[in-house]
């Protein structure tokens, strides 16, 4: 069982519908009781650092209980963002902190803020949902990017204006900025290569 994270912060129909195209079945939920059952969890996000940290406040000890136990977790968006320490959005609120590091804001040096549309990855390191990915066109929005303490999780960069965290991958932790379900066939692909880390699968 998929189950995608419902903490008020997230475009859920958008990556259910993905996974649907590649014909798995997700639940959309809000029960501990069923992450708790899981084979995986998904958590997209949209919107600030700091209120989706206030809506996450209850699912905090299931997402690192699962993360753990070595079941596969994917962060789509914020859902990438939160799993750092902290954010220049906004001071002073804890992330996640299953990766150390800090999410910065993009520098707007004659850039428009927030980068968004598509743009292509440059694979930095090996990761098992990147599979078959190469420098491939991808789907973003946002304002800011995680700079991790340890760039070798770092799976993907993307340039604008400077390099940015598109990815990152650990273990069974995998994260995109970019948003795979709305990322066309490669995006898909993205998905697929996700699924394939579930055990039951």
């Amino acid at each position: 069982m998929i189950v995608i994270i419902n903490y008020g912060s997230g475009n859920l129909k958008s990556i259910k519908n993905g996974f649907t195209k590649i014909g798995e079945e997700t639940v959309i939920s809000q029960d501990i009781r069923e992450m708790e059952k899981a084979d995986a969890l998904v958590l997209p996000g949209v919107g600030a650092f700091g209120t989706a940290m206030e809506h996450l406040e209850s699912y905090k000890d299931i997402i690192h209980e699962h993360i753990n136990n070595g079941k596969p977790f994917l962060g789509v968006c914020l859902g990438l963002q939160v799993l750092f320490t902290k954010s220049q959005e906004n001071k002073g609120v804890k992330g996640l902190d299953i990766f150390k590091g800090e999410v910065m804001k993009i520098p707007e040096e004659g850039l428009k803020i927030p980068h968004m549309g598509w743009n292509n990855l440059k694979i930095v390191n090996e990761c098992s949902i990147l599979d078959g990915i190469e420098n491939d066109y991808m789907y973003f929005v946002h304002s800011y990017y995680a700079k991790p303490d340890d760039e070798d999780i770092i799976a993907a960069t993307t340039n604008y204006g400077i390099d940015l965290t598109a990815a990152v991958c650990r273990d069974n932790v995998f994260a995109t900025q970019f948003h795979p379900e709305k990322s066309g066939e490669v995006g898909l692909n993205i998905l697929k290569n996700f699924v394939k880390s579930i055990p039951s699968k």
